[in-house]
């Protein structure tokens, strides 16, 4: 992968923080032209710093598969912040509720709902699981919209961006 970022002058490369890890731990050097999207898993402080001291840009992409893969998005550009996974995509809604599906204020964790364009109809030949992860859309005065519970744990930050905290 290495050598092919080099001969084929890539400027963009998606991948796994894993996938981030294993090109450092195999001696690439960066690239300041590469712009860097990280998702599949949570981007560490860490790793964000490394990439950051190679690369010319690092984005933190969020959202699993029931979206269509991305939801949320953020240009990490200080690894002593926060690692946000930053706002919705256009045509993307995205909630943190409690138990109760009610809205929590700013700050306090809850579990991150996704809505809009790219959710899923559901599960495959899975009628039970698609009925208790996409529910009726609580916000919603349009017929049959739906939300995705994401079993993610997050918090809205005072700047609006969002920070993953673990699964629930």
């Amino acid at each position: 992968l290495t050598d092919l970022i080099a001969q084929r002058n890539i400027t963009m490369l998606q991948a796994t923080p894993a996938t981030w890890r294993m090109l450092l731990a195999a001696g690439w050097q960066g690239e300041r032209r590469l712009k860097a999207l990280c998702g599949g898993e949570a981007l560490t402080r860490d790793l964000a710093r490394s990439l950051l001291a190679r690369i010319g840009e690092l984005w933190n992409m969020y959202g699993p598969t029931e979206t269509t893969v991305w939801s949320t998005c953020n240009r990490i550009s200080d690894a002593d912040q926060p690692i946000s996974i930053g706002r919705p995509l256009d045509n993307t809604q995205v909630y943190i509720l409690d138990a109760h599906l009610n809205p929590v204020p700013i700050g306090v964790p809850g579990e991150l709902h996704i809505g809009g364009a790219g959710l899923a109809r559901g599960y495959l030949n899975r009628p039970e699981l698609t009925e208790q992860k996409f529910i009726g859309h609580p916000f919603s005065a349009e017929p049959g919209a739906r939300l995705y519970k994401t079993g993610d744990l997050a918090r809205f930050l005072p700047d609006g961006n969002i920070e993953y905290l673990g699964r629930i």
